[in-house]
């Protein structure tokens, strides 16, 4: 097996584009895209018009254009949109999803892979989040309907993966344990998906992707190794200095002084150990300069995956006056970045980039109405009856509580479904014209920046990374 030194991190809302990939994917290296709330994307896209024509040219590709038709006539409007009117969303995803969802995440997630391998024969990725579990099942096999080359799966303990692209392999039913708060040990939640009945009969079945799993430490990546029900192809190592969501820290929870989660020795991962469990591996988390690559080789590691510096780049879905402001700000000091405990509704703690006019503003976020129409972080916890319920920590307080959540466990929560879709200029329209504002993350270690960049130069492209990562340029 042949891999590439360098990952393209799967960042999402739409962070990782379709566009980044396949930028990444033509230099030789692993594109990935997000499917993290893609089917959101999707719509939303289309009712903006797709201006471009893209979506429209990767839908006519998929190989059943009854489905299609249905999706156009709900979701698209020619010339986009009024800017004051509010997007139509799409149902929330749950345990058992309409066959019109499941086709919405199965289409949604073959577009994104689509475009990104459009006009090349490099490799491409898709990145799941574990904690996201409802759209999994579906947006594995949309994805490997174009034909994906890897699907990359954290945040979470993705045993069951394996035996799921095994079964999507073959169009045959797909399942896997849900984690469900409360559940009683006599408790089986499952969530399941049979591709037969929701696409066409004569749909061709898919090559299975290779798998690489996220890992913080080395007892993870041991047990998945050994435990999984197939094969594991690669494994990413991922340190705490990573963007987006992170492990928290091994051992009972302490923080600095500023109230960031304390990452001690236990929480520091041994590489030889990793290397002798024999597959191969990359390693994550402020690892974006030549020197870092050759350290992580010397590690023995194939390579490593890098998000901030790529989510910064001219072909990221990152709104570009974000993108333009940070870059500039890094010129004279580097951008204040938190690892904040409690604002992602998963409990994970969750790097947020400090911007003004944004969530990251303590009075813009406690002014901000709760409201949970997305709802892709939601838990799911067992009723009394014994059946699943859903709930978010940063859903309207009375809601989450009447469901019987925690009152702490609401504190300090944001809604990250609505952030992340304002970061990459999809933001809701709520009342009084008012748009969802962003939340911004990146990882702690914005040297790279410096390295990319200059005031003649306020900006790169993915190639530029590629390039300055190989030793080809001085940047």
């Amino acid at each position: 097996m042949n891999l590439p030194p360098i990952i393209q991190g799967g960042m999402g809302i739409a962070i990782s584009s379709y566009q980044l990939a396949n930028a990444v994917a033509r230099a030789g290296q692993l594109g990935v895209v997000s499917s993290t709330a893609i089917d959101s994307v999707l719509v939303r896209s289309l009712q903006l018009g797709d201006k471009s024509g893209d979506i429209r040219r990767a839908m006519a590709a998929f190989p059943d254009q009854e489905v299609i038709q249905k999706i156009l006539k709900k979701y698209f409007i020619e010339g986009g949109k009024p800017e004051d009117q509010p997007y139509k969303i799409k149902p929330l995803v749950g345990d058992k999803p309409s066959k019109s969802l499941l086709q919405t995440i199965i289409v949604a997630n073959f577009v994104e892979v689509f475009l990104a391998k459009e006009g090349h024969d490099g490799m491409v990725g898709i990145n799941f989040l574990h904690k996201i579990q409802s759209p999994i099942l579906a947006g594995l096999y949309g994805a490997m309907l174009a034909g994906v080359d890897v699907a990359i799966v954290g945040a979470g303990i993705p045993l069951e993966i394996p035996k799921v692209l095994d079964a999507l392999e073959k169009c045959e039913p797909a399942e896997f344990s849900i984690h469900v708060t409360g559940a009683s040990r006599e408790s089986n939640h499952k969530l399941r998906f049979d591709p037969r009945g929701v696409l066409a009969e004569d749909i061709v079945p898919p090559k299975r992707p290779l798998f690489f799993p996220i890992v913080s430490s080395v007892t993870l990546a041991s047990m998945l190794v050994k435990k999984c029900p197939g094969k594991v192809d690669a494994i990413i190592v991922e340190e705490p200095p990573a963007g987006g969501h992170n492990a928290p820290p091994r051992g009972k929870m302490t923080f600095n002084e500023i109230g960031e989660p304390i990452y001690g020795p236990r929480d520091e991962v041994d590489y030889a150990k990793i290397a002798k469990i024999g597959t191969p591996f990359y390693i994550a988390g402020a690892y974006a300069s030549p020197e870092k690559l050759k350290e992580a080789q010397e590690l023995g590691a194939v390579g490593v995956q890098l998000g901030t510096v790529f989510s910064l780049c001219d072909e990221s879905g990152l709104r570009s006056d974000i993108k333009k402001a940070t870059l500039i700000e890094c010129q004279t000091k580097l951008p204040n970045v938190f690892k904040d405990p409690v604002a992602s509704p998963t409990g994970f703690p969750f790097h947020v980039l400090t911007v003004p006019g944004s969530l990251s503003e303590k009075p813009i976020y406690e002014k901000r109405e709760r409201i949970c129409d997305l709802g892709y972080l939601r838990e799911a916890y067992e009723k009394e009856d014994g059946t699943m319920g859903w709930r978010c920590g940063s859903e309207p307080v009375d809601d989450y509580l009447k469901k019987g959540g925690k009152l702490e466990a609401t504190q300090g929560r944001k809604c990250l479904c609505n952030a992340l879709m304002a970061n990459i200029d999809m933001g809701q329209v709520r009342k009084d014209n008012e748009l969802e504002l962003p939340l911004i993350t990146i990882g702690t270690d914005l040297s790279p920046i410096l390295a990319l960049t200059s005031p003649e130069k306020p900006h790169y492209s993915a190639t530029d990374v590629i390039d300055y990562m190989l030793g080809k340029t001085t940047a």
